[in-house]
């Protein structure tokens, strides 16, 4: 499928400098652009792409001044990088159009599907099941028993949803992730008995879920992800925890049982969070944050393990790059006490 740069410019309500006939089929970034492509320039660093690339149109700021001759023809838009996104995802749509569904998936006599359900290869959707308009669930991926699954939703291949679980319109979950496998809870007696999770797991509109994550279901109520929340891959969220609005999580960060996470954190990678603590709105953790006690002042940045916030963090640092120096300058001054 081809498209103009006068079709672009009106979709982004841009402008046009160059040939507004011209036409792509493909994307490309500025530095590898080729013949027919479509690029976009965000970053400063990558200006001098701009005078070499072969790309047939590339998206630019609106105040871009030129240095030098540009052979693509240029479409100026407000921000280059939310215009590329825009068009990514209208790309993605086209390319993701899926609405049949396979004679080799299954789907329970009680379930209840909405229009235009993709479902893949030996994709199975439990009893009492109800699924939204529009939602694709892709080969292998299993559904249990008395799920929701709201709108739009796009559940990829291998995503394993135990029962009861509900989701939310818009949401997507990647390969491998697995919602509502059993909070990690024992008696500690004798026999360390296993304490059934008879709660589930509720994941609000416009969640995004990582490859190979993994979200328990609660003891009892719900494990919840409030609306906008996006994890990376390899994320681990135990029973009970409560995750607010818009907060973003990197890959392999853990998060245990009953703590509840503030709206709008950013929270990198690796970082381990102990259990039945709060995290206030606003918070960012850098990257292996160790957390083990609340925080309850909103908008603080954390380092290191244990985690200090991060001018302390760094007053202490100062000290711990000298602790050398400092151990001989005292082993020398008692040296010659004696």
């Amino acid at each position: 499928m081809k498209f103009t740069a006068q079709q672009i410019a009106g979709l982004l309500q841009g402008t046009i400098e160059g040939d507004a006939n011209v036409a792509v089929s493909n994307l490309s970034r500025i530095e590898e652009g080729a013949p027919g492509t479509l690029s976009f320039l965000s970053n400063p660093l990558y200006t001098p792409y701009l005078y070499t690339t072969n790309a047939s149109i590339v998206i630019v700021r609106k105040d871009l001044v030129l240095t030098g001759s540009v052979t693509s023809t240029l479409i100026r838009v407000e921000s280059p990088e939310n215009s590329f996104a825009q068009l990514l995802e209208m790309y993605n749509q086209v390319k993701l159009k899926k609405a049949e569904i396979s004679p080799k998936g299954h789907i329970a006599e009680s379930a209840k599907v909405g229009a235009n359900l993709y479902l893949g290869e030996f994709a199975v959707i439990g009893d009492n099941v109800t699924i939204g308009d529009n939602v694709k669930i892709y080969p292998q991926a299993y559904i249990g028993d008395n799920s929701v699954i709201g709108d739009n939703t796009v559940i990829y291949s291998g995503v394993r949803i135990y029962s009861d679980t509900k989701i939310g319109a818009n949401c997507i979950l990647h390969s491998g992730a697995v919602l509502g496998s059993d909070g990690f809870r024992f008696a500690l007696g004798n026999d360390h008995k296993k304490v059934p999770q008879i709660g589930n797991v509720v994941i609000e509109d416009d969640v995004e879920i990582g490859a190979n994550t993994t979200i328990d279901r609660a003891t009892l109520g719900s494990t919840i992800l409030r609306k906008g929340v996006k994890l990376d891959n390899l994320v681990h969220i135990a029973h009970n925890v409560e995750v607010g609005e818009r907060t973003y999580m990197a890959a392999s960060v853990i998060i245990a049982g009953s703590t509840k996470i503030g709206k709008n954190c950013l929270i990198a990678g690796q970082v381990g969070i102990v259990g039945h603590i709060e995290i206030a709105d606003n918070t960012i953790l850098s990257a292996q944050c160790g957390i083990s006690k609340s925080i309850t002042t909103p908008g603080q940045i954390f380092l290191g393990s244990p985690a200090l916030e991060h001018t302390k963090f760094k007053k202490a640092f100062v000290h711990f790059k000298n602790l050398e120096s400092i151990v001989r300058r005292i082993t020398k001054l008692e040296a010659n006490q004696k």
